[in-house]
């Protein structure tokens, strides 16, 4: 299947889906140095790229099956000042991307969602942001599934929280 990679950071999803073999089609990073470490990584010769993602125009998007991501996790984080969405901006860009879906023909959507974040997620604002998330993927037609996973056994540890999606 193909995938895009949105928040690519240095290519986590994007090793791990080429390892399932999946195809990479695209991604978006803004920050600099992770698209450095990104291009020197991956071959990403022929492939779809933006900096932004709030500066995406679905026109330019480049068709795929699953979209991954893992938004920014700054306002939702026990480390960072827990605005979840409500006046966070960062972690708002989970919606940039939801926005972007809503502008797809159906033909068009990605079947699966594979999206990342920190455990705290499921808590923020009393679990009323991870209400919105589910209440928003629904509404595009996807079902949702979530899992925390402990990443010390798979990565630096970090608890995160993983969403699948697929549509109905």
């Amino acid at each position: 299947m193909k995938f895009l990679d949105l928040f690519s950071g240095i290519g986590g999803f994007r090793l791990g889906m080429e390892q399932a073999g999946h195809t990479c089609v695209g991604y978006c990073e803004i920050d600099k140095f992770s698209r450095k470490s990104y291009e020197a990584i991956f071959d990403i010769k022929g492939e779809w790229t933006a900096h932004d993602i709030t500066t995406v125009r679905i026109t330019e998007l480049p068709t795929a099956d699953i979209w991954c991501f893992g938004f920014p996790c700054q306002d939702i984080s026990l480390a960072g000042k827990l605005r979840g969405f409500t006046t966070g901006h960062r972690s708002s860009l989970f919606f940039t991307v939801t926005n972007l879906i809503k502008q797809l023909p159906d033909n068009r959507r990605p079947t699966i969602l594979f999206i990342e974040n920190v455990k705290n997620l499921l808590s923020i604002n009393g679990g009323l942001d991870f209400l919105r998330v589910q209440i928003e993927l629904y509404q595009l037609g996807y079902d949702v599934e979530w899992s925390v996973l402990d990443s010390a056994a798979l990565v630096p540890p970090t608890p995160r929280a993983f969403i699948h999606c697929r549509t109905s």
